[in-house]
């Protein structure tokens, strides 16, 4: 038996064109799973689909800011799949910028994007999940909010990224606490730095030595490592775990 099987599970992911989402939906098919994969970048999600096998995982072109879209999304999936059992909210921007110095703009882009998006699919995810309870299922589903160690110790140069990230702890607990009624998980996934296309400024020359002075385990996470974890939390391993605040670190932060 392996207690991480995603066998016979319909999960929807986020930004999972590329990254540390194309990661998760790969190993999410490797346990055995159905996928439902959004971002908004169409090219690179038909090469995730191609990859995977169309039998496998179905593409959802379109912005997680658009409630009618993630509305429409959802429910497509449950009338395609006939249900959705975990849900990985993974999109996500960055628009760095001092705080002296940061534009409206570029605050407003990323809280609606990692903050508002991820609101709205947990929102429309969590609606089916709580029927399905209803319906008498004892286990309708998990939720995984990706978040980041910028929201717990906060970040230069991207306060608006750590803002919306912190956010997303709140989010997980409120969900956590309404929704554990219904048998339904919500917890978060906080990464460090993890080896992708959004942290190349932070892993370059300039930088590195300062973060890597500060990883206990002295080296940067690869993708595939960042996944495993998430895909543990969505499965029946995690039966009993909601509300909780997974470090994905090296021990960049330690904390209680």
């Amino acid at each position: 038996m392996n207690p991480m099987s995603l066998e016979n599970k319909v999960v929807m992911i986020t930004g999972a064109a590329q990254g540390i989402g194309r990661s998760i939906a790969e190993m999410a098919v490797e346990l055995g799973a159905k996928l439902m994969l959004v971002d908004m970048n169409a090219e690179k999600l038909d090469e995730v689909i191609d990859e995977l096998g169309k039998d496998k995982a179905r593409a959802y072109c379109g912005s997680v800011t658009d409630a009618g879209f993630v509305n429409t999304t959802v429910t497509d999936g449950v009338k395609t799949f006939g249900a959705i059992h975990a849900l990985v909210n993974n999109a996500g921007i960055v628009q760095a910028a001092m705080v002296n110095k940061m534009e409206e703009s570029q605050w407003d882009a990323v809280i609606e994007v990692n903050l508002k998006g991820a609101f709205l699919c947990l929102q429309a995810v969590g609606k089916h999940m709580i029927e399905s309870a209803k319906a008498g299922e004892s286990a309708p589903g998990s939720i995984v909010n990706v978040s980041s160690d910028a929201g717990r110790r906060g970040t230069i140069g991207q306060i608006n990224y750590g803002a919306a990230k912190s956010g997303m702890l709140g989010l997980t607990m409120s969900a956590a606490r309404e929704w554990g009624r219904y048998g339904i998980r919500v917890n978060s996934a906080c990464f460090g730095i993890i080896e992708t296309e959004m942290t190349e400024t932070i892993r370059s020359e300039k930088f590195i030595d300062k973060y890597m002075a500060q990883i206990p385990m002295g080296r940067i996470a690869t993708s595939e490592e960042a996944s495993k974890p998430v895909c543990f939390l969505i499965s029946d391993a995690a039966s009993y775990v909601t509300g909780q605040h997974l470090s994905i670190n090296g021990g960049y932060h330690i904390g209680f």
